[in-house]
């Protein structure tokens, strides 16, 4: 029988993985997990020798900025290759700081174009044009993100529709040209636009969806696949933006689910059936209450986003091992202590009968990730 290109490209994957593991780049000391009836406890471990490693380099929610929390991304490191999920504030930054290399990034995924998730996104490539041998991209990094929608543009200035990731990292290289620019005219860095391949992501046609009809009910799509992942993702209702999306990794080590930014949807519980890490985003509405927004803001976040007491209800439906909380709103931790926040946690287990892993994610939190025993 004729292997299909699927088989074919997992058995590559599991061929190519003692000789690519050889290339894992060092891992900083990590939190470990702890179940959600000790979340309030850490402990040192390393996880330098993990096949599967699921790396948070910010944690915060939303566009302002905060001194004690960076934006909103994510990095997952298998056979020593590096997948980045959402480009928040401060995304290189903590990817520098978290251990991880740039000729290590193989592939970057954005979840959708909202500010505090693409912000250093092109900054990646920007910067890395300007760089010297294995401080650069040791090969061209795909980039998978939303395609356009056709949505009308309200921006001054802008033209007609509002762009996909295709187009606006052309925008972006635009924007920026005086930089390489200069730097290739003086034979010091080369076009960042040649560091990427960019994917648009629009879902299937079958689905249905649209700008006035998000999210419904389907079945996950593939994006892409690798020697080293297969990735699919499903749409995920999050107001007015139009695609969203949340993306499942699957490994020859373990599978890890990233939700996004979205409201309380059956979608995720269909992507991440029996995944072995659910990162799922967290809003805490009492939290809210004190930050001085304006009432109808404050509806607006609650409608768009997951109330932490759901959290393990959605756990326990979609039968995830480890369910980490992460883009926590309010994300100031002299607003809402991490103390809440895991008590939060503990309760939202304990009323759905979840009996997994809780735990609250902070910026550089490293965590081994492994098929359940």
């Amino acid at each position: 029988m004729v292997p299909s290109r699927g088989e074919e490209q997992c058995t590559s994957r599991r061929a190519l993985l003692s000789a690519v593991a050889a290339s894992a780049v060092a891992a900083t000391p990590l939190l470990a997990a702890m179940p959600a009836s000790a979340a309030t406890s850490t402990e040192a471990t390393d996880a330098s020798d993990a096949d599967l490693s699921l790396v948070l380099l910010g944690t915060n929610a939303g566009p302002p900025p905060l001194a004690d929390r960076y934006g909103i991304s994510s990095a997952l490191v298998v056979n020593g290759k590096t997948y980045v999920i959402d480009c928040g504030r401060g995304a290189v930054t903590q990817y520098m700081r978290a251990g991880l290399s740039l000729p290590s990034l193989t592939s970057i995924f954005l979840t959708h174009l909202h500010a505090d998730h693409i912000v250093d996104y092109y900054a990646f490539p920007l910067l890395a044009a300007g760089a010297a041998g294995t401080q650069g991209f040791q090969t061209t990094v795909s980039v998978h993100g939303p395609g356009s929608a056709g949505i009308a543009s309200t921006v001054t200035g802008a033209p007609g529709t509002v762009p996909g990731t295709v187009e606006m990292t052309k925008l972006a290289g635009q924007a920026y040209a005086a930089s390489p620019t200069f730097f290739m005219t003086e034979h010091a860095g080369i076009d960042p636009a040649t560091l990427l391949t960019v994917h648009d992501v629009l879902p299937p046609d079958t689905t249905g969806a649209s700008a006035t009809n998000t999210a419904p009910a389907m079945q996950p799509f593939t994006v892409m696949e690798d020697d080293n992942v297969k990735v699919t993702a499903i749409l995920v209702p999050h107001g007015a933006v139009y695609p969203a999306y949340a993306y499942r990794f699957d490994t020859d080590h373990g599978s890890v689910v990233f939700s996004g930014d979205t409201a309380p949807t059956p979608n995720i519980i269909t992507l991440a059936q029996n995944a072995d890490v659910l990162v799922h985003e967290a809003v805490y509405p009492d939290g809210l209450l004190g930050l001085g927004l304006p009432q109808a803001l404050v509806d607006h976040i609650l409608a768009t986003h997951t109330d932490v007491a759901k959290l393990g209800a959605i756990a326990a439906a979609a039968n995830v091992d480890t369910l980490v909380a992460t883009h926590l709103g309010p994300g100031d931790p002299a607003t809402v202590p991490d103390t809440t926040w895991r008590r939060l946690l503990r309760a939202s287990a304990s009323s759905a009968g979840y009996n997994g892993r809780m735990i609250l994610g902070s910026d550089l939190l490293h965590l081994p990730v492994k098929h359940r025993g």
